[in-house]
């Protein structure tokens, strides 16, 4: 059945390979492990990933987890994000030394995007503060996605997240103001509109820098 399982996830058809992924975590088996991730550095297809990770999830933590931390610092981004993914949903928090910051601030933005929400779904209690401020580094980056996957991580910190964003709404980058105002506001009322809080926050602080750069000098 294993060798079945392994040839299946090489099949060049993503339906055979969503069916093997399938198969081994409908019968886990821990021989299957290290296939079952080297296939995750390389699956294409979003819904065999995501399958890739359930099968991964069956398993023993004690066997996956050390092998999830091992391609965290693979070359591959895709390895590293599919890692974090997994590593979230198996929810080990003997793992939260392994989301370094390197990761939250991963130069490609889905291997960051998935150690936001690694690192929500694994922090220790009583170091939310701390990964709030580390977080809060990463305010203003990239389009409207990216900055709405870090609103949602920073916003389920909760509490946690409020000196850090308070401290970035005083920045001197506006982007990075408006983002974190955007973002407190999604804290204050979760049904908010992210879109629409960020056009909101931008246009407000757009204002306050069209007066002051018109303000006459003293």
């Amino acid at each position: 059945m294993t060798q079945a399982i392994t040839a299946a996830l090489h099949a060049p058809d993503p339906s055979t390979r969503l069916r093997a992924a399938m198969a081994a975590g409908t019968q886990p088996d821990p021989l299957l492990t290290d296939e079952l991730i080297a296939r995750c550095r390389v699956e294409e297809d979003f819904f065999v990933r995501d399958m890739l990770t359930w099968a991964l999830t069956r398993l023993p933590a004690q066997v996956t987890v050390p092998r999830l931390v091992g391609e965290l610092v693979s070359e591959l981004p895709q390895a590293r994000s599919q890692a974090l993914h997994t590593l979230s949903k198996v929810g080990d928090r003997s793992a939260w030394p392994a989301v370094t910051a390197d990761l939250l601030h991963d130069a490609d933005p889905e291997v960051a995007r998935t150690a936001w929400r690694a690192a929500v779904a694994l922090v220790p209690p009583g170091e939310e503060t701390a990964l709030a401020g580390e977080l809060a580094r990463e305010l203003g980056r990239g389009p409207i996605d990216v900055q709405r996957s870090l609103s949602r991580a920073l916003a389920a910190l909760g509490e946690a997240a409020v000196d850090a964003l308070a401290t970035a709404r005083r920045h001197r980058d506006p982007p990075v103001r408006a983002h974190a105002e955007a973002t407190a506001r999604i804290i204050d009322d979760p049904d908010n509109d992210f879109a629409y809080e960020l056009e909101q926050a931008t246009r407000m602080t757009n204002t306050v820098v069209s007066v002051q750069d018109s303000s006459p000098p003293c």
